[in-house]
């Protein structure tokens, strides 16, 4: 590659057939199909000049000659084009429905690979790689790998073509077909240099994609942002600068091909004038006769066909070569989740949580989270009290296994998470983050996502988190549509399906990540309180600010900078530990516990005010 990220030429054809070669491979009896279709289309196209050369020498000159046509032989002509005709049918539906199934089969088989692969990939591998050029990846990445798939069994069909025309041309008259064949390397010529002017322009283009659908996302998730900051100038400049690039650059691609494909179609029409004038001498002076002159110039002016064919599979390859490598990128991502085969307890009894020596950074070398070690025993409940950026919520993922120490355990029952087998932690323990994600889908589908479940555990989850009385007001319950991310519910309801999606898995372990920060406290305290009051004995670890919601733990764990500096009940830490009162007390002097929206309008709705 060079120095600007242009493959030279050769590499990208080599690579482009390499990329096709992988197709062939996993899809065989299709590609060969398709490919007998297109022979089949090639050969037939080549009937036709040996049927039009056969009726000029036996139909038409001996009607010139006597004025009268011999009705069986134009019977017999009608029935050869028409034969011919209906076999080049046949030929062009098995090539181009052929190579539609295998395209597409390949780009849907790649695109559950790329899928499959984002999620077995852990979160931090994520965290390095922006949505939209996920997006791009699983699109229009896959899209371009698999592009010239279209033109491929035409392509190799009609190299068959080109084989069999220029053998019948020479068997027709050497001659003339050494005259028409002079015109072969200049169509190589041109498609050299097609291939050297745009290649580069092409590849350009596929990672100006990339990088349009990065920014188009990233506006777009973070209108909240741009809008209430008055940032759209700034977005619409970001987008317009690599949208007009990418304008140009296939503008300047589109302005190559237009010069070229004129100059490939008007070659072989050149070829045929020479053929023509040097045929008609060759007839005057008796070396040939004038259906080996119409046989030769048919036969080149398909000749060029399969070169332009040629031509447009290797226009392709620029963006395929650059599409493929970045999905295999994605597939071959290292940091795959290990399992094991252990399994927890079927006990319907809280899980007992230990953090043996935990150590974890996102930056090598400079730790987050140093030697964390404490243990929450069945059915307690467990408060992470700290300053911003002192671990809480990377330890949140740790105890769910989003990401693995670098160092210590995690231990569920005793087991170590690694240990156990794929899916085993997922039910048994549930983390609600502090931002709930919901689906464009019902109340009922963001609860269960597919779980099975009745309609009476789904009320039960939606009381335990106080969401059944704004639920019930919904115009149609239940099913209710919520749209994109929730978007028809104020934050803290969010918070609350999100809180029921966790509870009607009925979890052994239940961690809460600051996940009822949008909710009033009065309806938080409510919460907290249906979580230990109710049938449920989860253990439940919960990231807390509120004095309010720390004050219902049984115990508080205290981090600064990573490490753990103090433990016990709430009270006692109030009284013992300066720094400990300090924060949790300056939180509270500063909220002003706003009521969400919403909030008011359900809890008139649901009865939940007094």
């Amino acid at each position: 590659m060079s120095g600007d990220g242009v493959r030279p030429r050769a590499a990208t054809t080599r690579e482009g057939f390499g990329v096709l070669w992988v197709a062939i491979k996993r899809e065989p009896w299709i590609f060969t199909a398709s490919t007998l279709g297109s022979v089949l289309f090639g050969a037939l196209t080549v009937a036709d000049a040996w049927v039009l050369g056969w009726a000029t020498d036996h139909v038409v000159l001996p009607a010139f000659k006597t004025g009268e046509v011999d009705s069986s032989l134009l019977v017999a002509v009608v029935a050869l084009f028409l034969g011919v005709a209906v076999l080049r049918a046949v030929g062009i539906v098995a090539r181009r429905l052929g190579a539609g199934v295998m395209q597409y089969r390949m780009q849907a088989h790649y695109r559950r690979a790329v899928t499959r692969q984002y999620l077995s990939l852990p979160m931090e591998w994520h965290q390095r790689h922006p949505t939209g050029q996920l997006l791009s990846n699983a699109n229009a990445d896959v899209e371009a790998a698999w592009g010239p798939i279209a033109p491929l069994p035409m392509a190799v069909g009609t190299v068959a073509m080109m084989v069999i025309a220029v053998a019948q041309m020479f068997a027709a008259d050497v001659v003339l077909a050494l005259v028409g064949l002079l015109v072969f390397p200049l169509v190589v010529m041109a498609n050299l240099f097609y291939q050297r002017f745009s290649s580069p322009l092409m590849t350009r283009a596929q990672g100006l994609r990339g990088e349009v659908s990065e920014i188009a996302h990233e506006s777009f998730d973070g209108a909240l942002v741009v809008k209430t900051l008055g940032r759209e100038g700034e977005e619409t400049q970001r987008f317009r600068e690599r949208a007009e690039e990418l304008r140009d650059v296939n503008i300047r691609a589109g302005a190559i091909r237009a010069a070229f494909d004129p100059t490939l179609a008007a070659l072989p029409n050149l070829g045929v004038l020479v053929v023509l004038a040097v045929g008609v001498a060759r007839v005057l002076d008796g070396s040939t006769d004038a259906g080996a002159v119409v046989t030769v110039s048919y036969l080149l002016t398909i000749v060029s066909f399969p070169i332009r064919s040629i031509g447009w599979l290797l226009g392709e390859f620029p963006r395929s070569v650059v599409g493929f490598s970045r999905v295999s990128a994605v597939l071959a991502a290292t940091g795959r989740m290990q399992y094991g085969d252990r399994a927890l307890p079927a006990s319907g009894d809280g899980a007992r949580l230990q953090l043996d020596h935990v150590a974890y950074a996102y930056v090598p070398d400079e730790p987050l989270l140093r030697d964390v070690t404490f243990t929450v025993e069945p059915g307690r409940t467990v408060a992470l009290v700290g300053a911003t950026a002192s671990g809480k919520s990377t330890l949140t993922t740790l105890l769910t296994r989003l990401v693995d120490p670098d160092a210590g355990r995690v231990l569920v029952d005793g087991t170590d998470l690694r240990d156990l087998a794929s899916g085993e932690l997922a039910r048994a323990v549930s983390l609600v983050p502090q931002t709930p994600f919901l689906f464009d889908d019902t109340v009922r589908g963001n609860v269960t996502l597919g779980a099975d479940v009745t309609d009476d555990e789904v009320w039960a989850a939606l009381r335990t988190a106080q969401a059944d009385g704004f639920v019930a007001a919904l115009p149609e319950g239940l099913d209710t549509r919520l749209g994109e991310r929730g978007t028809s519910l104020s934050g803290g309801q969010r918070q609350r399906i999100s809180l029921a999606r966790a509870l009607v898995r009925r979890p052994r372990l239940l961690v809460l990540d600051d996940a009822t920060s949008a909710v009033d406290p009065e309806v938080e305290a409510r919460i907290l309180a249906a979580l230990r009051s109710g049938d449920r004995d989860s253990t439940l670890v919960v990231v807390a600010y509120r004095k309010a919601t720390i004050g219902l733990a049984d115990e508080v764990v205290l981090l600064e900078d990573g490490r753990i500096t103090d433990r016990g009940p709430h009270a006692e830490l109030l009284v013992r530990n300066a720094a400990y009162a300090h924060l949790v007390n300056a939180y509270e002097q500063h909220q002003t516990h706003p009521l969400d929206d919403d909030e008011v309008v359900a809890g008139e709705l649901a009865g939940e005010t007094s």
